[in-house]
């Protein structure tokens, strides 16, 4: 009987189990009042709980011959996220940051945007902050340097933004370091790029906005390991101009993944790791796979990024969210020219240890979370509430709950504003 009884019990618990896997997350938009948030962002947000204090890093800092060199990388800090989100511009600090180095010098070069803040779990101050940033260059800051494969070559070179005299961008992604809750960083190197090899150029790039590289990230913790969603531009091989391939462009690009051991963080260079399709083996600066499931096929009008007419998804924010029991993932989506976009999407992904066999790639079709005609949206992003649960948790854009605010960087010809006007609430059905 007792044998019988155990068995009975398992079966039971077995049961319950997998009924809690078979739920299909789904969500609803809310009308709330507008947020506007008062400093310059360009990025996904970066944030932590420093104590009972939660601080927001926003911005741009450093060197950029297109755009102008910048310092407006700053930081806000309040008692909760709407104090936080509705501080004063005047009431933000500049974080001492590392200098820019010259163009044949080693350290760091271009400028960089915080995309996301890992707190160290060792530091019970809660002041030892890792931000993984997004980091643009160009052949005139980042030379090509042929003894180590690093920088760019100004030769065929495809136009940028603003004007037929202006670069395009590379991206890569790094690693800084503070110890005192925010207030100053320490470069601690590139986390994850492509290397010029990969760099599309004329005449087949077109885009007006990058080379190639990999950029827009949003990073995790899972397990002993930072998994980091990034946008992946460059070309998935060696690009030839008399062998480009448009299409073979298209497949190794989208939303992509990496990780690093996050006891590595101190020293980053060379030890992330790729997808490659079927583990974490592609070196840091060589060729990975896309998340298949967030490509955009030919079909619905998917394209390569460097042509005028390519449509994909970009600008991953990733958090876990405590009431589904799952990861959620907000995205953009280019289809245009100079990133050109009025719809953001949603996807999500219901297995907590992305480290266990093709977890980290099963995320759902993107869905249509909204559409704003003639805006360009950027950087959508689900931060916490002013509730007494969120602020006892200490939720952040990494972590969150039943609701969250969704935030976007919505622009038209007048203005570029980083703003909510609603409430997303989550449901399991």
């Amino acid at each position: 009987m007792k044998i019988l009884m155990s068995i009975f019990i398992v079966a039971l618990l077995f049961s319950c189990n997998n009924k809690e896997q078979q739920f299909t997350p789904s969500f609803k938009l809310v009308p709330s009042e507008k947020f506007l948030f008062k400093s310059f962002v360009d990025c996904n947000m970066a944030e932590a709980w420093i104590g009972d204090t939660l601080r927001i890093f926003a911005g741009k800092y450093g060197e950029d011959p297109v755009w102008g060199d910048s310092k407006e990388l700053e930081f806000a800090s309040g008692k909760n996220a709407d104090e936080v989100f509705l501080t004063p511009a005047e009431n933000f600090f500049d974080p001492v940051m590392p200098p820019n180095v010259k163009p044949n010098e080693i350290g760091l070069h271009g400028a960089v945007w915080f995309e996301t803040v890992y707190q160290s779990s060792k530091d019970p101050s809660g002041k030892t902050l890792y931000a993984i940033y997004h980091n643009e260059n160009y052949p005139a800051t980042l030379p090509y340097n042929a003894a180590s494969g690093d920088g760019y070559i100004d030769t065929l070179w495809p136009q940028g933004l603003t004007d037929v005299s202006s670069a395009a961008a590379v991206c890569r992604i790094g690693v800084m370091k503070s110890s005192d809750g925010g207030h100053s960083w320490d470069n601690k190197g590139i986390f994850i790029e492509d290397l010029q090899p990969r760099m599309i150029l004329k005449p087949h790039n077109n885009s007006l906005t990058f080379a190639g590289g990999v950029g827009d990230p949003s990073a995790v913790a899972s397990g002993e390991y930072l998994y980091l969603f990034y946008g992946e531009y460059g070309y998935p091989g060696e690009y030839k101009a008399n062998q480009y391939d448009s299409v073979f462009e298209a497949s190794g690009q989208c939303i992509s993944i990496a990780r690093i051991k996050i006891s590595d963080l101190d020293n980053p260079v060379g030890k992330a790791k790729r997808w490659n399709g079927k583990s974490f083996d592609a070196a840091f600066n060589g060729i990975g796979k896309p998340i298949q499931s967030l490509q955009i096929p030919a079909s619905d009008k998917g394209g390569a990024a460097s042509r005028a007419g390519g449509n994909f998804h970009w600008g991953p924010s990733v958090s876990w969210n405590e009431y589904l029991n799952c990861w959620v993932m907000m995205m953009g989506r280019v289809e245009g020219q100079k990133w050109i976009g009025d719809k953001i999407y949603i996807s999500f992904n219901k297995n907590k240890d992305l480290g266990i066999g093709n977890n980290s790639q099963e995320w759902t079709k993107p869905e249509l979370v909204f559409q704003k005609p003639g805006h360009i949206l950027w950087y959508p992003s689900l931060q916490p509430l002013n509730t007494e649960e969120d602020i006892k948790a200490k939720r952040t854009c990494l972590r969150l709950g039943k609701k969250a605010r969704l935030f976007v960087k919505d622009m038209t010809p007048d203005h570029a504003d980083y703003i909510s006007e609603y409430i997303i609430e989550f449901e399991k059905k």
